[in-house]
């Protein structure tokens, strides 16, 4: 049962994180449209982004969860330490798995394949992501108090 639980909470914070962070991307991307003098409507703007939550979001939500594995894990080793700061944990370990996917990516690929993480701030938005879906898990993971005389 406990398997189970871990596994649905980390697929959980790691399509949250896809949600948010395919929502951050687009809006980076239309902005990135804006400035160059496009016009970038509302619905537009709401029209891309159902597209990219149905396009791209799998995608980011894949790489979130690849990365939230070694990241979750040091973090559990970690909270073994230092209990009260469990969601503290979970969230950095979240940011630091986007970040570092980020990174990996960028290294590795011909062309960066996030167009928000161009900035720093992009790349900061998105690692904002990361956090929520650390703090997801954290929530939906945290340890069962032990039975009364167990």
């Amino acid at each position: 049962m406990k398997f189970l639980r871990l596994t649905c909470a980390w697929l959980l914070a790691a399509g949250c994180t896809a949600i948010v962070g395919s929502i951050i991307q687009t809006q980076f991307n239309l902005a990135a449209i804006a400035a160059l003098g496009a016009p970038v409507s509302l619905g537009v703007r709401v029209q891309t982004t159902l597209q990219d939550l149905a396009g791209f979001a799998p995608m980011l939500g894949a790489v979130a969860a690849a990365g939230f594995l070694p990241a979750f894990l040091a973090a559990a080793l970690l909270a073994r330490r230092w209990p009260r700061r469990r969601k503290l944990l979970f969230g950095l370990a979240g940011a630091t798995a986007v970040c570092a996917a980020i990174i990996i990516m960028n290294a590795v690929l011909p062309m960066t394949p996030i167009g928000a993480t161009r900035s720093a701030w992009g790349t900061a938005a998105l690692a904002v992501a990361g956090v929520l879906g650390g703090g997801v898990f954290a929530a939906l993971a945290r340890p069962r108090p032990a039975a009364p005389g167990a």
